[in-house]
């Protein structure tokens, strides 16, 4: 994967996360269905948004770990304009924040619950929309029973 500063999916019209060279194994990782966040050597806890150091401690000394995927819905908004052509169709759509059980808050969609039952506190897990061929997003879904 390459850093990329592409907007726009040329055949969907769907705009497409910028990828900044210190993202590219978040991004790798999401390819194959995997969450990765930084994790520091030094004081243990996980972060997001990526960053060049532990905004705990600041150590720069960290590795790229897998989540467990798994977390609560923290807070979410419905939008109902369509702030793109491409959102048209999708309007009414939420946008929500997850907060994932190793700590790190991410701002995602959630995906296959209608919107009247989207509940503040309700388990979610990750689940993944290839969105370009070289592109896939971390969205989350309701978690399924037992998990």
């Amino acid at each position: 994967m390459q850093p990329s500063l592409k907007l726009k999916d040329d055949r969907t019209g769907r705009y497409l996360p910028v990828i900044y060279p210190e993202e590219i194994p978040f991004w790798e990782a999401a390819k194959q269905r995997e969450l990765k966040l930084q994790r520091c050597n030094s004081c243990g806890k996980a972060w997001y948004p990526i960053g060049p150091a532990c905004p705990f401690c600041f150590s720069t000394d960290f590795a790229w770990s897998p989540m467990s995927g798994r977390g609560t819905l923290h807070n979410y908004v419905i939008y109902h304009k369509a702030w793109t052509p491409w959102f048209e169709k999708r309007v009414p759509y939420a946008v929500v924040q997850v907060q994932l059980e190793e700590g790190p808050r991410l701002t995602t969609n959630l995906l296959n619950c209608p919107l009247d039952a989207i509940r503040i506190g309700m388990p979610v897990e990750a689940s993944y929309e290839d969105i370009t061929d070289e592109i896939t997003l971390v969205q989350f879904r309701p978690a399924k029973a037992g998990n």
